[in-house]
């Protein structure tokens, strides 16, 4: 496990040049939106930047939380171990997530491992002083409830998809939510996704096999739905008709 102290030279360097902590930066995390400019600076210098190359552990299930992460860019995968079976992608998170928080809150082990899918630059703060933030500034308390809110609806939403509807459906599904998230317009008019989603993690995201998801990412991009580049970037050419599906 990496954690704040702990670094791998393998996995993870610390970044010690403060040259990158400019105001635009702490814009991309609504955690901190609506801190006043005396707590930006606190909070600035509070976090500390590393860098995990592709592959690289974040954090590891079962283990004692000792700082939350924010994600500055590439993409970490949340997922749970199976020994009778394949791992359970839990979630995708790209530029402007926080990972790591609930151990922290409520003093208990992590419930699921991070993995970098790429190349990520992540912020993290010590537990200690995490807490000493959350107990000193409301807005952060307010803004980290509106978060865990947000994932609340998104997991009931993903509940009652894995109920009611058939796998494509469940596809269209994540496919728009990643777009709703981190969607960026191109020239051509489409929607990049800039986040690395593989079709292994979006089939274990929706509760099916690889090969069922690669039919449906083929069809989708015979039709023109969406395309996807050598990096596994999607790009949304359709929207309209991806919405359609997710009924």
């Amino acid at each position: 496990m990496i954690e704040m102290g702990q670094l791998s030279e393998d996995s993870a360097v610390e970044i010690q040049s403060e040259d990158w902590m400019r105001p635009a930066v702490l814009d991309k995390f609504s955690l901190f939106h609506g801190l006043s400019s005396q707590d930006r600076t606190a909070v600035g210098a509070l976090l500390r930047r590393q860098q995990f190359n592709a592959g690289a552990i974040i954090m590891s299930a079962e283990q004692v939380g000792e700082a939350v992460y924010l994600i500055l860019e590439g993409t970490v995968k949340i997922h749970i171990s199976r020994e009778d079976g394949p791992n359970v992608v839990i979630a995708i998170l790209g530029p402007g997530d926080i990972v790591g928080e609930m151990s922290l809150i409520d003093d208990t082990r992590r419930c699921a491992s991070v993995l970098a899918l790429e190349s990520s630059t992540l912020l993290s703060m010590d537990r200690n002083v995490f807490r000493r933030c959350l107990r000193t500034m409301p807005i952060l308390s307010y803004n980290l409830a509106c978060i865990l809110t947000a994932r609340l609806r998104i997991a009931d939403a993903h509940i009652e998809a894995l109920a009611t509807c058939d796998v494509e459906s469940r596809v269209a599904r994540q496919l728009v939510a990643f777009t709703k998230r981190y969607g960026r317009a191109t020239a051509n008019g489409g929607l990049l996704i800039p986040i690395r989603i593989t079709q292994s993690d979006i089939a274990s995201m929706v509760g099916a096999s690889r090969e069922t998801v690669n039919k449906i990412i083929v069809s989708y991009k015979e039709r023109k739905f969406i395309s996807v580049d050598s990096d596994q970037r999607i790009t949304i050419n359709n929207q309209q008709a991806l919405t359609k599906r997710c009924q």
